[in-house]
């Protein structure tokens, strides 16, 4: 209690409190002043009237002008933080019906009963509000989010509650992303057209508006798309909760707040806090599936094997002898078995390099189910070749990242049809590495120089 004692008296505001005081005993003053008005003006004295009167007008406006304003901005901030949101229930329209029922019945019949049953139902609403209030007061919020996640795929949003209050809990409290609500995106609006006559020849242009609906407003990537409910929160302790979202698409998802409600203790209302807290997720594209990308992974791996065989020391395959083959290479288990020289070939593994390609099109290019299943393409087919032992290297319109895969796939999180650079392809340089192109450009557009080491995918 001692310390409890110690940290409100060390968080009081002293200067705000004798400016409260002033404020009171002013119009303390200002009350005694027009009481002394009335009186002077029942005995007929009309200066000692109009003196007090005066006083009692001069001492409000004093009050008003130096108190009020230093009050206002103090607790502005703070108001501002702690403020509240209300959204009646249908208990609580429900209440309020049969509280006017009540209301009718009691000034009609003059029932003392009634105006009794009447206050009750009242202060009810009242200790409602205060309650709910006291219960969102205070309370800390902390979402713990990962940095990066694959669209599609579940991940794990932690969401802990903190009630830092010495001795009150908490008690049905709702955690969820708040909803903008915004009546300028709702409706009608007008909007400047012009007005030709006639239309084909336009002989006459005059400055018109139109009425139109307004557009929907844009898609909002929010984090906390489930609301996470706590039952009881102590006092002095922290509750969590292991949250499993997944994400629809690809993406930066970034949120700068959340709301706190509850419906404590009558469900009248829904009181709600927004708590600011900035959060952001980046959502890199989706894996295809199996059945998806199976039927491209094969030939990639074919056409890049055959490209790479060699001297090493992982067979490729076994083939007839030729005069130029040396006989170090003779397998003469085979040789015995069929009759005929063989030779065994070998893949280079010393140069197994791969570079994989996005040829970002120009906006309009490919319709928008094409291009995010070419960004999924893209995305998999890094995350394949890299668990591979190959010297993965990465491409890309517009792509000014690293060599490592996670540099490629916040390229691909983010990436938008772009005509900034439309020749990427034409002035890509030419290295010893097998290349992966996915583009949208038509069939035998390509540059000759990629031809021989390339294995395209069209978007």
């Amino acid at each position: 209690m001692r310390e409890y004692l110690k940290s409100a008296l060390a968080n009081v505001d002293r200067e705000a409190w004798q400016r409260f005081f002033m404020a009171v005993a002013g119009l303390g003053l200002a009350f005694a002043a027009a009481v002394f008005s009335s009186v002077a003006r029942e005995r007929g004295n009309t200066l000692a009237t109009a003196i007090f009167a005066l006083s009692a007008l001069f001492l409000s406006l004093v009050v008003g002008l130096l108190t009020v304003p230093f009050l206002a901005r103090r607790v502005a901030a703070h108001r501002m933080k702690d403020a509240f949101h209300y959204e009646l229930t249908r208990e609580g329209m429900a209440y309020i019906g049969v509280s006017l029922v009540i209301s009718v019945a009691a000034l009609n019949t003059a029932n003392n009963l009634l105006f009794i049953v009447l206050a009750a139902m009242l202060a009810a609403i009242v200790v409602s509000g205060v309650a709910s209030a006291a219960v969102l007061r205070r309370l800390e919020l902390d979402v713990v989010v990962p940095r990066n996640a694959f669209a599609t795929k579940p991940v794990q949003v932690r969401v802990n509650l903190t009630n830092p209050r010495l001795w009150m809990p908490a008690f049905s409290v709702k955690v969820f992303s708040p909803v903008e609500k915004n009546k300028k995106l709702r409706g009608w609006e007008w909007t400047k057209t012009e007005f030709a006559f006639p239309k084909r020849r336009s002989w006459l242009r005059l400055p018109d508006y139109t009425l139109r609906r307004k557009s929907p407003p844009a898609w909002q990537a929010k984090i906390l798309t489930r609301a996470v409910y706590f039952t009881f929160v102590a006092p002095r302790s922290t509750v969590g909760t292991e949250l499993e979202l997944a994400f629809p698409r690809r993406g930066h998802y970034e949120q700068d707040g959340f709301s706190l409600a509850t419906r404590f203790p009558f469900s009248f209302l829904i009181k709600s806090r927004k708590v600011t807290l900035e959060r952001d997720l980046l959502v890199y594209p989706a894996l295809l599936e199996p059945d998806d990308f199976l039927d491209v992974l094969p030939m990639i791996t074919g056409e890049f094997v055959s490209f790479v065989r060699g001297r090493g020391t992982e067979l490729y395959r076994i083939r007839e002898h030729t005069p130029q083959d040396t006989g170090r290479f003779i397998d003469w288990k085979a040789t015995a078995k069929t009759g005929s020289l063989k030779v065994r070939e070998f893949t280079r593994e010393d140069e197994r390099r791969l570079r994989l390609v996005f040829d970002n099109p120009e906006p309009g290019r490919v319709t928008p189910v094409a291009y995010e299943h070419a960004v999924s393409m893209a995305a998999s087919l890094a995350c394949h070749f890299n668990s591979e032992n190959i010297d993965l290297s990465f491409a890309g319109s517009c792509y000014d990242g690293g060599l490592h895969l996670a540099d490629f796939l916040r390229y691909l999180a983010t990436v938008q049809p772009d005509s900034r650079d439309p020749l990427f392809l034409d002035a890509l340089p030419v290295s010893q590495d097998y290349n992966v192109i996915l583009t949208a450009r038509k069939p035998g557009s390509l540059p000759s120089a990629l031809w021989h080491s390339s294995y395209v995918i069209y978007m």
